[in-house]
């Protein structure tokens, strides 16, 4: 049978189409809960109306995003069984507890929380509502948490022992499976670039509408809270790469000499800028390296050793038996660095876009602007250029996408640089597919999620320009004085009409 239209390999398609697809909802809805719940905070504490009308406007875009999460979350539990049963069955005791307190823990606190959130908004008080936020920021935080882990058991088997009767891994320590130095590097980077793609949404959407003049003082706080959650994140996002990487050096030395190309170890080992090379022949025919960096990303020594592909290959085939044991190359290669590339560039840009847009203290009193007014770019003590200008909020527009991409490509990359093991150096993925699919069954279902997929992605981007171009409502009375009391209505004997009328801007 052809290799390309193989059960295994339609079945992976199909689980990376899938996936990556969910994955643009998660990191949204993780930073977007704790963003919204800031924002809502901040109008508990000051009462003022710009940080309610922002929290009723990216509450709203919150929600949109969260549903479509849960739905094409939903089919990621199903392909287990369904195209993967050999993997559930052989690992179905240890990857099944975290998945587990994922859906009794964590989305416990997320679907309970945010009915309570939707619902309460004229019945709970300010502070109470406000912390149903903030449970459904923590939900979100858990639910990536125990997700990751287990992700984080496929790259790095323990707590386990191999049943010799059943042939089945077998949980013995859940703790040591919650905590391995995997999981936690894996959790701090992923959480760190959620954010930096919350902020860089913010960024997006808010200059989207500064560009032209409306909804200035929602928009000028969401800006200025985007910007500075892009630098954060970006800054965090960079040190838990690093951690990461490390952790990936010790634990997976295939799939990081894949992400350098390099062919043979080096001492020291250079950091590849450009490489393109033979796969077959094992070597590089053109390559642009910075010496000595790939040793200190490594092993914080910049003459360190760094074993290649060749070599970590030939190690393994003494150690698991013949077998090709390299990744597909070129994907690793450039998935990794157009992670690397979207993201920084997503912080660059809002390094650059926290300076233009600087405290006023920090600018010339002839160019400082009230919050009516939208915030001149200033680059040292001239505001930038018209033309200058009309480009930066387009570019600050273009930032909202950056940090999904990097976020697909990383996942693709961590992914795929793990085969052909799908828990490694344990079980391959050639030995997890369902025995009993067929290839047409494969092709059936990948061509039906790809289909409903592609039709819940035209109503999730209408749904989202529909809102984002309406921008934040404006504010009625009740808005700004809900009850302050569980029962609803203001002791005036309108407590009926107002328990008809729950958060009716989420509608």
């Amino acid at each position: 049978m052809d290799l390309a239209l193989a059960p295994e390999t339609l079945s992976r398609w199909q689980f990376g189409i899938t996936t990556v697809y969910h994955f643009l909802f998660v990191p949204l809805t993780i930073s977007l809960a704790s963003l919204t719940a800031g924002l809502e905070t901040a109008w508990v504490r000051t009462g003022k109306e710009k940080y309610l009308r922002a929290t009723m406007f990216w509450g709203k875009l919150f929600l949109i995003n969260i549903a479509m999460g849960v739905v094409t979350g939903i089919v990621q539990e199903f392909q287990f069984g369904m195209n993967w049963s050999d993997y559930s069955r052989f690992v179905g005791d240890v990857f099944g507890a975290p998945l587990a307190f994922e859906a009794l823990i964590a989305f416990f606190f997320e679907s309970t929380f945010i009915g309570l959130w939707i619902f309460g908004w004229d019945k709970l008080p300010k502070r109470i509502h406000v912390a149903c936020m903030w449970m459904v920021a923590l939900g979100t935080i858990l639910s990536a948490y125990f997700i990751l882990a287990a992700n984080s058991w496929m790259q790095h088997p323990v707590g386990y022992r191999l049943d010799k009767g059943s042939g089945r891994a077998e949980l013995t320590d859940f703790w040591l499976v919650l905590t391995q130095n995997t999981a936690l590097a894996q959790a701090f980077h992923t959480l760190a670039a959620a954010f930096l793609t919350g902020g860089a949404f913010m960024v997006g959407i808010a200059a989207f509408h500064l560009r032209r003049g409306k909804h200035v003082p929602v928009m000028r706080t969401s800006l200025r809270l985007g910007l500075i959650t892009v630098v954060i994140a970006g800054l965090l996002t960079a040190v838990s790469g690093d951690l990461l990487g490390k952790v990936m050096f010790k634990q997976q030395p295939m799939k990081m000499a894949a992400a350098e190309a390099l062919w043979d170890g080096e001492k020291p080992a250079p950091f590849s800028v450009f490489a393109y090379g033979d796969v077959d022949k094992g070597h590089n025919s053109v390559a642009v390296q910075i010496p000595g960096v790939l040793s200190f990303l490594a092993h914080d020594d910049f003459s360190s050793y760094v074993p290649g592909i060749n070599d970590v290959n030939k190690a393994e085939q003494e150690r698991f038996g013949p077998g090709d044991y390299r990744p597909t190359i070129p994907v690793a290669y450039w998935g990794f660095r157009w992670m690397i590339g979207f993201g920084m560039t997503s912080f660059a840009l809002g390094a650059l876009g926290l300076w233009l847009t600087r405290k006023k203290f920090l600018l010339p009193r002839r160019l400082r602007t009230g919050e009516e007014e939208v915030p001149r770019l200033v680059l040292l003590r001239a505001p930038l250029g018209a033309r200058l200008s009309r480009w930066y909020w387009r570019l600050a527009v273009w930032t909202l996408a950056f940090p999904l991409i990097a976020g697909s490509w990383g996942w693709i990359f961590t992914e795929m640089g793990r085969q052909p093991w799908v828990v490694y150096g344990l079980f391959q993925t050639r030995d997890a597919v369902s025995p009993g699919v067929s290839q047409g069954e494969v092709i059936l279902s990948m061509t039906v999620f790809t289909l409903l997929y592609a039709v819940l992605a035209v109503i999730e981007v209408r749904l989202l320009i529909k809102y984002v171009k309406a921008g934040p409502p404006e504010l009625t009375e009740d808005d700004l004085h809900p009850p302050t009391r569980i029962g609803g209505g203001h002791g005036d004997g309108d407590g009926d009409a107002q328990q008809d009328r729950p958060m009716a801007f989420s509608y």
